[in-house]
């Protein structure tokens, strides 16, 4: 073995220790002595890689946060190549995925937050963009913004542990906000059905 695959092995040893550790015990049991301890490999194997914690946790959100991108740009690539609100529906899948496998993105982005908020400038300088682009494809941009913020309340309510709805509940929920017939716009509106269109004038 190289010493580039051994530096590598290494990173992910250290890596799947401070997610294991994280999950386990919290942001404030997360030290360079849990972590080497964790991972069973000596303290100056594990500052070779990362002198401080907080060079493991920057490190264990620019994965998360990698994957990500990668994620939104191959959507971008494929589903939503001809797609004229591309990045409103890229954002649903994205948060879609995100509650599927939550657990090493929020345990990353927990741990950030525990150790310095400034850590998540990246991530808030990401949601920006996709909403400013979001209000730019839109054709109605409150409906937009409401699809958007609808995905992003059920990924924060499964990752804080707070979602009383089954996988197959969010999967539906998410499929319903990425059904473009299921929110007319004011020029692409839905057959109505005349007591429900009734219902809704009296009300």
């Amino acid at each position: 073995m190289d010493n580039a695959a051994r530096s590598e092995r290494s990173r992910k040893i250290i890596l799947d220790a401070a997610l294991a550790i994280l999950a386990r015990d919290g942001p404030g049991k997360l030290t360079i002595d849990a972590i080497a301890q964790e991972g069973g490999i000596s303290k100056g194997r594990m500052m070779h890689q990362f002198p401080t914690k907080m060079a493991v946790i920057e490190a264990l959100l620019e994965q998360q946060i990698e994957r990500v991108r990668q994620f939104q740009k191959d959507y971008f690539a494929g589903e939503g190549s001809d797609n004229p609100e591309a990045q409103l529906f890229e954002q649903i899948a994205t948060y879609r995925e995100a509650a599927s496998h939550p657990q090493s993105f929020v345990l990353a982005v927990l741990g950030a937050m525990a150790e310095t908020p400034e850590l998540m400038s990246p991530v808030l300088a990401d949601t920006a963009k996709a909403v400013k682009r979001i209000k730019q494809e839109a054709e109605d941009v409150d409906l937009a913004l409401l699809r958007w913020q609808a995905a992003r309340g059920i990924v924060l309510g499964k990752l804080l542990g707070m979602c009383p709805l089954s996988q197959a509940e969010r999967n539906r929920l998410f499929e319903r906000l990425l059904d473009t017939n299921a929110w007319p716009t004011s020029t692409t509106q839905a057959k109505v059905h005349p007591k429900r269109k009734a219902r809704v004038e009296s009300a």
